[in-house]
């Protein structure tokens, strides 16, 4: 395995990118995530590149316009699909043995390629869809539903609970907000579910169950799609070891089984 930095145009402007190589015929575009560079949430990005890579499968990560080492202005994740269409023909140039690719994106990266409908891609792994629209800060219901199923179920925090160490108030304010029901999707979760429906490839959608996003994201999905796959322990970016793990094997299983779909019978 070797990694090779490359430069690559996205209109006129100048876009980095990164490619760990391997000799596999299937590959892993990664799409950063607000407004991550391509080392990602603590160089995680850079570890899960370099582990998959290992595997035997190629990956490319990427800076979008305006973002990191690429010129241009950020437009956002919703008006990022000129680059990230410019960076898949940058991995089939720099990796040109590739048959089949998957894209790989965490929080609005996923919600990015969702609302292209997978377009360019054979295969998609989606972490946490991000659909808040309004992020004022206000906790959502089943963000604090969440937060005090957690609380429960853990031991030193019934005994403060017992013990007078919990404020009463702050209890009952935290139980109104959880019991108000959760709001209808947002428009940008009606715009990427219906991006996701146009996309015919296999899918995976993976959720980090202590990350509020997922949490949000997942009141309005439908709970019994079997894409769905829940990592209970993890934060937004999977920073666990076990998480990090736990991510590693998802992905990799997504990746041989497109493998094994384009082997001759």
């Amino acid at each position: 395995m070797s990694r090779r930095h490359l430069a690559f145009a996205c209109g006129r402007a100048a876009l980095a990118g990164t490619l760990d190589a391997a000799d596999g015929t299937t590959g892993l575009l990664i799409v950063s995530g607000g407004n991550e560079t391509r080392a990602g949430a603590f160089g995680g990005q850079a570890q899960l590149a370099a582990r998959i890579a290992a595997a035997g499968y190629p990956v490319f990560r990427f800076d979008r316009r305006g973002v990191g080492d690429s010129e241009g202005d950020n437009l956002g994740f919703r008006h990022s699909a000129p680059d990230i269409a410019a960076a898949l023909a940058a991995f089939r140039e720099a990796a040109p043995q590739l048959s089949r690719i998957a894209g790989f994106g965490n929080c609005d990266a996923a919600s990015a390629l969702m609302l292209l409908g997978g377009n360019g891609f054979d295969a998609l792994i989606l972490a946490n869809p991000w659909t808040i629209e309004d992020d004022s800060g206000t906790p959502q219901p089943e963000a604090v539903r969440a937060r005090y199923a957690g609380k429960l179920r853990d031991p030193r925090e019934i005994r403060r609970l017992l013990t007078g160490g919990v404020s009463l108030g702050k209890l009952a304010r935290g139980i109104r907000q959880a019991l108000r029901p959760a709001p209808p999707p947002s428009g940008l979760g009606v715009a990427i579910a219906a991006g996701l429906a146009r996309f015919t490839g296999p899918t995976a959608i993976l959720l980090a169950g202590r990350d509020r996003t997922a949490q949000v994201f997942a009141a309005t999905w439908d709970s019994g799609d079997p894409r769905l796959a829940l990592c209970p322990g993890a934060s937004h970016a999977f920073a666990e070891a076990e998480a990090r793990n736990w991510l590693f094997e998802r992905v990799t299983e997504q990746l041989e089984s497109l493998h094994r779909a384009g082997q001759p019978a």
